[in-house]
């Protein structure tokens, strides 16, 4: 064996093993092409249905995953937009993957309508670079997005069908900054055994359990609040439009073919959020890419 040959061979062997954690409730089809495109044997993957899946997708998936080693199925929850369930199930997923015992090095959290824009081969080889960095889009909340405030300083009651309309205000946190930027993450065991284990995290799953769309802040308040010493990347590695849905929400835009260049370009690692039943051809598109060795391919029209 050459050097060469032996380098590239530890190249290999240290490279990062990835924990996706997806959250599904519908488009099974669709979950399939994600799941394909971003599933390597040395990987882990993690799996939520919603309660409110049909059994006809349960089955479906459940039954599509026995082809694939080293996947598993959480314990479904009822996860309601805008609730306090969506970090829940994001606690739930991290600490399952921990008490696997597994060696894995990143958390990965992924919905059923998002798709990679880099294959795993890169992804992995991108982590690797990057060991012991955190990625997530961090913010200060009150500084930046002033109008997400009653967000946290209203409480909120999540209910099996929504978020009730009767809140009231309150008192923050004592002597807490609140951070907001986003769902998405990539972030290290270290940090995910942070989280989960320190104890440093509890008085703001009390005070954020009553909270609106704290899927977007709960995790950066938490380590930008703590002793948590690791490193925080303000990126998500997320390909996102945000578009105007109301006086002052908005919301990712669906991608469609006229977005391939968009996609295609930057450093992003995924994108979201995508629907086979608005255009398809997007994700065609994406796997012809992905699936030729020189990324050169002609785009559908």
């Amino acid at each position: 064996m050459t050097d060469s040959d032996r380098s590239a061979e530890n190249a290999i062997s240290n490279q990062v093993t990835i924990a996706y954690f997806i959250l599904v409730h519908r488009f099974p089809e669709q979950f399939k092409r994600l799941f394909k495109a971003i599933y390597h044997p040395e990987n882990y993957y993690l799996i939520h249905l919603d309660k409110k899946t049909s059994i006809e997708i349960y089955d479906d998936i459940k039954d599509f995953l026995t082809d694939f080693p080293s996947t598993y199925i959480l314990e479904s929850e009822n996860v309601v937009w805008g609730g306090y369930s969506m970090v829940q199930a994001e606690l739930n997923g991290m600490n399952y993957l921990l008490n696997l015992n597994l060696n894995w090095d990143f958390f990965i959290n992924l919905s059923g309508q998002d798709y990679p824009l880099k294959s795993q081969k890169i992804i992995r080889e991108y982590l690797t670079q990057n060991k012991g960095n955190n990625f997530i889009k961090i913010a200060d909340q009150l500084a930046v997005r002033p109008e997400t405030m009653n967000r946290i300083e209203n409480h909120f009651v999540e209910t099996e069908n929504g978020i009730s309309g009767v809140t009231y205000k309150r008192a923050y946190l004592k002597d807490v900054i609140p951070y907001i930027g986003g769902q998405w993450m990539i972030l290290t065991r270290e940090c995910c055994e942070f989280i989960c284990n320190s104890g440093e995290a509890q008085k703001f799953e009390d005070y954020y359990s009553n909270t609106l769309i704290a899927d977007e802040s709960f995790f950066q308040t938490v380590l930008m609040n703590t002793s948590f010493d690791g490193v925080l990347i303000n990126d998500d590695k997320r390909a996102i439009i945000w578009i105007p849905d109301g006086d002052i929400k908005l919301r990712p835009k669906t991608f469609t073919k006229e977005d391939m260049k968009f996609l295609l370009e930057g450093d992003n690692l995924f994108a979201r959020k995508f629907d086979d039943n608005i255009d398809n051809n997007v994700i065609d598109n994406m796997e012809k890419y992905f699936f030729n060795p020189l990324n050169e391919v002609e785009l559908e029209n």
